[in-house]
């Protein structure tokens, strides 16, 4: 009998990957492409649509070659993508109208602001479990009908189509013009302010809020469920899963099991704590999001902390301020010194998220002297990421009513050992890594392969978690709780930077 494997597609904010795993979760073969990061203007990030569905083509094929597999050895194929990221793209020639404006991107702060004030806003949060922030769909996708000219009454006649990139993937892989699904699925719609979390469909009173119009929209489905057929990039292959990026990890990382809880550390850092079938109310800074749902079965909810900037603070160390020349080399740097000097790094570059939604904040380097070194820097550079971690694990804790006891982590940035430890003293809990670290595309591929039959249920993916990195904490705790006094004393000098316009 021939051997059969799943696929998925890891469209991320710098890259798009394509890995194959076989049944027992494990990657055969892995190719990725980077995309272009568009800055037109402080504070406004994009991406080329078309660049990315194109790199989708090319490593369709160059995944399967190197598994040296066949598309009919394909049992089905899985999607994860970067959340909130809003495309539009005209119906009938299948052009994006624009580019896809990025979940990082802050140009919609004044309108936010407005927002806010407004009748009806309270509402709308409570409906979608999310605040008003930069950081969602909604107010973007408002943003862009309002300063396009003649757009919105494009859209009410049906000839604009919109959604987050699993949305533009699955159209374009489905047909496009020619007959592609435009759908969406619970967990990648609950990211935008325009669903109701409880029912999980969207929402006519937020949409009449937000001035959207409902038939740019698309089906809301399961997370898990074959939502069609390929005939490009991987023809011929059933695609059973799409799911936000961050609810793939938490699948990925088998948090089927309300209070277990993951973090991904990427280009930001994400914790999600599994809820159960019950919605909990968001405090404390959290969100209330769904984090799977599959076909025939009622949603898991999670609660979630969002963290803007993590492994991009260590790409800028890099890039922009060139102290080091590879992302690993932070850590050599950090060891070089024995803490961080008195120095600290609130990286709010895009705003603070969790548990602050300040959308005004900007970064700040405080406690500098001239005893500071690169290596403090670097060091100040880590901790950040740990002491943002510590924040939303305190408001996870205090809004849950449960004290986490280990975190499951993965994530690019998990292969540095320094800053696991530091997270590990700052949170003083253990730190889990599994033997799988593409935990978003396995999440994916485990939901796709439910959906087809593959896997025979959540149990049986259970069975493919295995331990493979652990950290312990081994900080003393007047050095924790002086530290984390300072990092509260910095945060608090990022706030109020910029002022809305008069």
């Amino acid at each position: 009998m021939t051997e059969r494997f799943v696929v998925s597609i890891d469209q991320g904010t710098t890259s798009t990957r394509c890995i194959v795993f076989d049944r027992r979760g494990q990657l055969v073969s892995l190719a990725q492409q980077e995309h272009k990061q568009f800055f037109p203007r402080p504070g406004w990030v994009e991406h080329d649509a078309m660049e990315i569905w194109r790199n989708v083509e090319r490593l369709a094929p160059r995944v399967l070659r190197r598994a040296g597999i066949g598309l009919d050895q394909v049992a089905a194929l899985g999607i994860a993508n970067q959340r909130e990221t809003t495309v539009l793209w005209d119906a009938s020639t299948g052009v994006p109208i624009g580019r896809a404006i990025i979940w990082q991107d802050t140009r919609t702060d004044a309108l936010v602001h407005e927002l806010s004030a407004r009748p009806g806003a309270k509402e709308v949060e409570e409906r979608s479990g999310l605040p008003l922030a930069t950081y969602f769909s909604g107010p973007r996708l408002m943003w862009i009908l309002e300063h396009t000219p003649g757009l919105r009454e494009r859209a009410e006649r049906g000839e604009v189509l919109c959604g987050t990139m699993e949305t533009w993937l699955i159209w374009k892989l489905t047909g496009g013009v020619d007959g592609g699904r435009h759908v969406t699925d619970v967990t990648n719609a609950s990211r935008t302010m325009l669903l109701d979390v409880r029912t999980l469909r969207w929402s006519r009173e937020s949409l009449d809020f937000f001035g959207i119009p409902a038939a740019m929209l698309p089906e809301v489905r399961p997370s898990v469920g074959v939502f069609g057929t390929a005939v490009a990039a991987f023809p011929g292959v059933r695609i059973g899963a799409a799911l936000g990026d961050q609810q793939a990890a938490l699948f990925g990382q088998t948090c089927f099991t309300p209070g277990e809880a993951k973090c991904t550390y990427g280009t930001g850092s994400f914790l999600l704590l599994n809820t159960g079938t019950e919605l909990v109310p968001a405090q404390n800074g959290l969100l209330s999001t769904v984090a799977y749902q599959i076909a025939g079965e009622p949603a898991a909810y999670a609660l979630e902390g969002s963290i803007a900037i993590t492994g991009s603070l260590v790409q800028w160390f890099r890039d922009q301020l060139e102290l080091i020349s590879s992302a690993p080399e932070i850590e050599t740097l950090a060891r070089t010194v024995a803490d961080n000097g008195g120095c600290y790094i609130v990286p709010a570059f895009s705003g603070l998220y969790a548990p602050y939604w300040r959308s005004e904040a900007r970064g700040v380097i405080v406690g500098l002297t001239s005893y500071i070194t690169k290596g403090h820097l670097a060091r100040a550079v880590l901790e950040a990421t740990a002491w943002q971690t510590r924040e939303v694990v305190d408001a996870m804790n205090a809004n849950s009513g449960l004290a986490l006891r280990t975190l499951k982590v993965d994530g690019g940035m998990t292969a540095d050992n320094l800053l696991m430890q530091m997270i590990a003293n700052v949170l003083d809990v253990p730190l889990v890594r599994p033997l799988a670290v593409e935990t978003v595309s396995l999440g994916a591929a485990y939901g796709a392969g439910l959906a087809v039959g593959y896997w025979p249920d959540l149990d049986g993916l259970r069975q493919n978690w295995h331990i493979a990195g652990q950290w312990m904490p081994a900080m003393d705790p007047s050095v924790r709780d002086h530290e984390y006094a300072n990092w509260r004393r910095a945060v608090e000098r990022t706030f109020d930077w910029i002022q809305p316009a008069q």
